[in-house]
This record gives structure tokens, C-alpha cells and sequence, in this order.
């Protein structure tokens, strides 16, 4: 892609209305535009970051057998009153009628629509378990919308939920969404924390909340320090390797305020491991069993005829949200650096542009040429800016690699400068090299 020809509305400054620094960034450089309060377009660059994490996210549902399936924005109110939420739910739900005056709702999660599909299609203990996933716009009626896309009233979700026919079933198919959610945020190049928390208005008795470190985090946590040492590698999908990592991330304190208790935390982590900080929410899965298969009948049939109402599980991750959770995490001295795997591009070429001598840009296009050859995303800023600015623009931007063609590149050797690290000279050979390392192509 050349930078002329891409749809990026870079602004000169940050933007006044905007307070934390994933809004500013993502209006500055035109990752997104406000439609209305709490409501954003998703321009290209931004669009593009959402949807590789989005992948990521579908990759690690698949891995764990959860089945993608589509579920509509727009449900009807009945299967809310059946199960008892529609008037508890509050005024975050946003309610309308039809033509025909029949109430409906612009979804804000998907338990009952998706109890409705397993009781109206599974009738027998046979099909079990089941998992069940879809990533979907959803819309919640905010009071006061802030943060840009971080506390916003529309927003891209992933919503699992899992169909099983005992505690003990149901609590394995928990354990395998507690380790996808630990491989989906590690793959995301991000460190989330698992912390016991409520389960508020999704209801039952077993929740976790996955917590990254930002200072500009709406939660107040307290953990110990040690649960950053732990790696997800040696797990395993089964009962017994799923049990094992549980107890060794739960040995841990690791909680939100809603959960804090000042003896407990002083009495379990010694004083040089605690970690007083804040975060912002990224994922929660609950377990809440029959809470939503009783009302709504979500039974099965046992092998003597008896029936059973299946246990439940519901897990969520904010995909649109991920995108300014990562900036949060990432940004500082004024500079971006996007993980490889959700980057809009893997690198950039600014070439300095000399109306009296193409020569860079000649070279800059035999360099584009070259690493779309071996399958690298490349943007090339064929702009006539002053080198400064561009390098300038691309630290705000984010991708993490840059090949600076300025006075300093002679011969072979191209100026290479990969983000928070010392410039160096090297070689194409060698900077494709380092890009398809880094992806795991070679």
C-alpha cells in the first residue's frame, strides 16, 4: 500500500474532547470517527487492527471446539420475560417496538437467544457438550459515554456459551475458555490477569474478569506480582492439566476492588510482591449453571427418559475494546508500538523525496517490491513530507518496523529501526529475515 493512496485523516494535534490516550490516538490518526455519542466509524487502519484481533480470538474459540455460529442484533423481549431479566436488566438495555407494536431489543448480550437455539435443537444428553460462539456489534445504552471506544454504546463482542450435562462437565468446559482466554491475550502480545470477581447482572457463582496493567484502568486491582511468572505452555486440553492450571493461577491473590479485602491481600503476598495498580476489563467468563436452562427450559433427555436442565456458561471478550486496551498498554514516550500480529503493517518505508533526485524513491519501490514478495504487509509514505514528520507520524501510528531511506543509507545497507530499540544498518535480506521470525513464517 502507498501512503497517497490510503484513507488515513491524519490530524495535526490531539483532539480536545478526547481525555485518555487510545481516544486521541485513534481520532488522530483516523482509526476511527464519531458518528454520535458513544458511536464510532471504523476507518480502514482501525478496522483493520479489530479484525486481526478478532481473528485471533476466532482462532483460539476453534481450537477448544467452540462452533461460530451468528445470532441477530435485534431480539425479541419474550425470551427476556421469560427468563426474568427483561425489566431487571435496567435502562443500559435499549427497548423498541415493530410496526406490529411487538417489543423487541437491541441485544446486549445473548443468554437467552442462545438458550432459546439449544432448547428449540438439543433434546437428548447424547449431543452434550456443546459450545456455542459469536462475534457481533452490540449496543448498550450508556449514560454517559467516555473513553472513546473504551466505555462506548455500540462495540464489537465475542459471547461464547457452553451446554453441559453436570457441574463437573460444566466446569471443564469453563477451565478450556479460561486457558483460551490466557492464549488469546498472550498471543495479542498482552499480559492479562485472571481475578475472581461478581458476576453482576449475568448472575451465578463463578466468574473471572482478564485484567491488563493501564493506568488509565476504569478497575482498581491488587494482585501479587508472581502471577506474571506463569506461562500457559504446559496446559493441556484435559480434566486433570485444566484442574492443575486453575489451582496454580488461583495460589495467586488477584483481585478487583469489588473483591478486595485488605487482611487477605497483606496475609497472602508478601510485601515486595503486592501490585497496587489499575486495569481495564478485556474478558469475563462466568459460570451461573441452570440459571437461564431452567426458566426457559432448556432440558435434555437422560438415557432413562428423565429430564435434566443442561448447565450453562457464558464468556465474553471485548473485541473493540482490545484495540484501545492495547494502545493503553503499550504507548508510552510518545510513541506506539502495535504487536506484530495485530499491526496494519508489518513495516514501513519512508524514503526522503528530493524533487531533483528520485533515487530513494526508486530504491523505496524495489524495497516495497521485495518484501510484498515474501508476503510482508508493507506501507510505503511516497508523501513529500520532510523525513522528521514521517518518522514522527509512524511512531503515533505504530507499526513496529521502519526502513529510513535518508542520508545515512549507502549502498546495501538500509537504516532499520525497530520501535524502543537503537537504529541499525542492515541488509533487506536481513529485515525480512527479522519480520518472518517474528510472524513464525521461518
Amino acid at each position: 500500500m502507498y501512503l497517497s493512496n490510503y484513507f488515513l485523516p491524519v490530524l495535526k494535534d490531539n483532539p480536545s474532547e478526547a481525555q485518555i490516550k487510545s481516544h486521541q490516538l485513534m481520532l488522530r490518526v483516523g482509526m476511527i470517527k464519531q458518528s454520535s455519542a458513544g458511536i464510532y466509524s471504523w476507518l480502514p487502519m482501525g478496522f483493520k487492527i479489530m479484525k486481526k484481533i478478532e481473528n485471533i480470538v476466532r482462532q483460539e474459540q476453534d481450537k477448544i471446539g467452540a462452533q461460530e455460529l451468528l445470532m441477530p442484533t435485534i431480539q425479541s423481549a419474550e425470551i427476556w420475560k421469560e427468563s426474568g431479566r427483561y425489566n431487571d436488566y435496567g435502562e443500559e438495555m435499549l427497548r423498541i417496538k415493530d410496526r406490529q407494536g411487538r417489543e423487541m431489543l437491541y441485544g446486549p448480550t445473548n443468554e437467552e437467544l442462545v438458550t432459546e437455539i439449544f432448547r428449540s435443537s438439543i433434546k437428548s444428553y447424547k449431543s452434550l457438550p456443546q459450545m456455542l460462539y459469536h462475534i457481533q456489534l452490540k449496543f448498550r445504552d450508556e449514560v454517559r459515554p467516555r473513553f472513546g471506544i473504551m466505555r462506548c454504546r455500540e462495540f464489537l463482542m465475542k459471547d461464547a456459551y457452553s451446554f453441559d450435562l453436570s457441574d463437573e462437565d460444566a466446569l471443564l468446559s469453563y477451565n478450556k475458555m479460561f486457558l483460551a482466554y490466557l492464549k488469546t491475550f498472550n498471543r495479542l502480545g498482552i499480559s492479562a490477569i485472571p481475578m475472581a470477581a461478581d458476576t453482576g447482572p449475568i448472575g451465578g457463582n463463578l466468574s473471572h474478569e482478564f485484567v491488563i496493567l493501564a493506568e488509565t484502568g476504569e478497575s482498581k486491582i491488587y494482585a501479587d506480582k508472581r502471577i506474571f511468572d506463569l506461562t500457559t505452555e504446559k496446559y493441556l486440553l484435559t480434566k486433570e492439566s485444566l484442574k492443575n492450571m486453575r489451582l496454580d493461577y488461583e495460589k495467586y491473590y488477584a483481585v478487583t476492588d469489588d473483591k478486595y479485602n485488605e487482611k487477605d491481600f497483606e496475609k497472602n503476598v508478601e510485601k515486595n510482591n503486592r501490585l497496587i495498580t489499575k486495569g481495564i476489563e478485556v474478558g469475563h467468563i462466568f459460570y451461573f449453571g441452570d440459571k437461564y436452562s431452567k426458566p426457559l427450559k432448556g432440558s435434555v433427555a437422560l438415557q432413562d427418559g428423565k429430564k435434566v436442565d443442561v448447565k450453562m456458561g457464558s464468556y465474553g471478550i471485548g473485541v473493540s475494546r482490545l484495540v484501545g486496551a492495547i494502545i493503553e498498554a503499550k504507548f508510552k514516550d510518545n510513541i506506539m508500538k502495535w504487536p506484530l500480529s495485530v499491526s496494519p503493517f508489518d513495516i514501513a518505508i519512508l524514503p526522503m523525496i528530493n524533487k531533483n533526485d528520485n533515487t530513494n524513491m526508486i530504491k523505496a519501490k524495489k524495497i516495497y517490491d521485495e518484501l510484498k514478495k515474501n508476503n510482508i504487509d508493507v506501507i510505503l509514505d511516497d508523501t513529500d513530507e520532510n523525513i522528521s514528520s514521517k518518522i514522527k507520524k509512524f511512531n503515533l501510528i505504530g507499526v513496529p518496523y521502519q526502513v529510513i531511506l535518508g542520508k545515512k543509507s549507502e549502498g546495501d545497507l538500509l537504516e532499520f529501526q525497530e520501535t524502543y530499540k537503537e537504529t541499525k544498518n542492515l541488509s533487506l535480506k536481513d529485515i525480512i529475515k527479522i519480520i518472518l521470525t517474528e510472524k513464525n513464517l521461518i
